[in-house]
């Protein structure tokens, strides 16, 4: 097998690499062909159009050729329509932005009381970045205070399966399918509790759920259950971790976060922007096809860098500047990656950016200073986070 940089046409293991990807990248340009016959861009326009053309799409066994096993079980984000449509629709039936709304109150709670018990030297992961979205979608599923340390072990590994199977070692392929047996193992019988006792919660709404007499089926609800733990807890860790190291280190956009309360939602798309928790995604074409003018054949893999993409020149102004004016009046930026785009756009992005803006506003009312001990970053390729983040906080 061709080594990493063959396949993907940059190397993930090169020490620079974690701590800063971009330049790493291959540049936003035409498709560029792999070794092996993957195809790669960064182009904002070229990852834009794949993600919204239909000819585009998961592709079934071709568009799943880096997992195998048990973490092939399947959700919504990796099928196409009609498939997609159809658990997309009963899934929203229950997700829906009033439940997210809903969750305001809760979150600033969880915030104010996580913030409280930090004080001097702190890992902001660990303090905020981390409990606070765990916390957040175990509540909204249901999930017993009791259990929620459970799913840290299952949610570390299942992020780790993000990423393609041939850059994982044996262990943690192994660990990764434990985590999801243990995981379907545990939602299967909270959910059979659900049915004959429902609750106030997303997984009863989920049991529930019916369009003309079609529901959703075990394994849906299953794989449905695993996307929601990883895309809502693992993406707003990495969106609070990364966005409050982005800020501290540009005090000039810290002091403009700070004075300007009612900007936080248009800061956080800059921040979502510039480094996204989500780098990178693949898509298969589903029939002959052409991207950016390159013949395509149906079944190609194409590799969308959209972390890279989020700073391509052709669609933002200085863009490897964080620049929290950006957003600020909706006119004069492209509408970041970060979330996706088209039919796979992530249906969780309000409850990511309500607890990215409340943890961030509610973080910088308080005196924060990066501490000096080296950071580390997470191995995840797909997902982008600091494992740790050491900051001095004074009230």
């Amino acid at each position: 097998m061709a080594d990493a940089a063959g396949i993907l046409g940059f190397d993930p293991f090169d020490p620079a690499f974690r701590s800063d990807p971009y330049p790493r990248y291959p540049a936003p340009g035409p498709l560029l062909r792999t070794p092996v016959g993957l195809w790669v861009t960064s182009s904002y326009a070229l990852c834009e159009r794949a993600l919204r053309d239909p000819a585009f799409g998961h592709g079934g066994a071709d568009g799943e050729s880096w997992r195998s096993g048990p973490a092939r079980r399947r959700s919504f984000l990796t099928m196409d329509p009609p498939d997609h449509t159809r658990l997309r629709r009963l899934v929203s039936k229950a997700f829906t932005p009033r439940l997210v709304e809903r969750l305001r109150p809760r979150v600033t709670a969880l915030v104010d009381d996580l913030l409280a018990a930090a004080h001097g030297s702190t890992d902001l992961i660990a303090a905020l970045a981390y409990p606070l979205p765990v916390v957040v979608i175990s509540e909204l599923l249901g999930v017993p205070p009791e259990d929620h340390e459970r799913f840290k072990a299952w949610s570390d590994a299942l992020a780790r399966g993000l990423d393609p199977d041939f850059l994982l070692p044996a262990d943690e392929l192994a660990r990764r399918d434990e985590a999801r047996a243990e995981f379907a193992a545990y939602f299967r019988e909270l959910a059979a509790r659900r049915r004959a006792e429902p609750r106030d919660d997303l997984l009863s709404a989920l049991v529930a759920v019916s369009d003309g007499g079609d529901a959703l089926s075990e394994e849906e609800l299953l794989g449905t259950c695993i996307l929601l733990l990883v895309a809502g807890h693992e993406t707003t860790v990495n969106l609070i971790g990364n966005g409050a190291l982005a800020l501290l280190r540009n005090p000039d956009q810290l002091a403009r976060f700070r004075a300007r309360p009612d900007g936080v939602a248009a800061a956080v798309e800059e921040l979502l922007r510039y480094d996204p928790p989500v780098q990178l995604t693949l898509r298969t074409a589903l029939t002959d096809t052409d991207l950016g003018g390159t013949p395509l054949r149906r079944g190609s893999l194409v590799l969308l860098l959209t972390g890279r993409a989020n700073r391509d020149p052709a669609a933002f102004a200085d863009p490897d500047r964080l620049d929290l004016a950006r957003y600020a009046d909706g006119t004069h930026a492209a509408r970041h990656l970060s979330f996706g785009q088209g039919i796979h756009y992530c249906l969780g992005a309000p409850l990511a950016r309500l607890e990215g803006q409340v943890a961030l506003a509610k973080l910088f009312e308080r005196d924060v200073r990066l501490s000096p001990e080296p950071l580390t970053y997470r191995d995840n390729l797909v997902l982008r986070g600091l494992s740790s983040l050491p900051v001095t906080l004074d009230d």
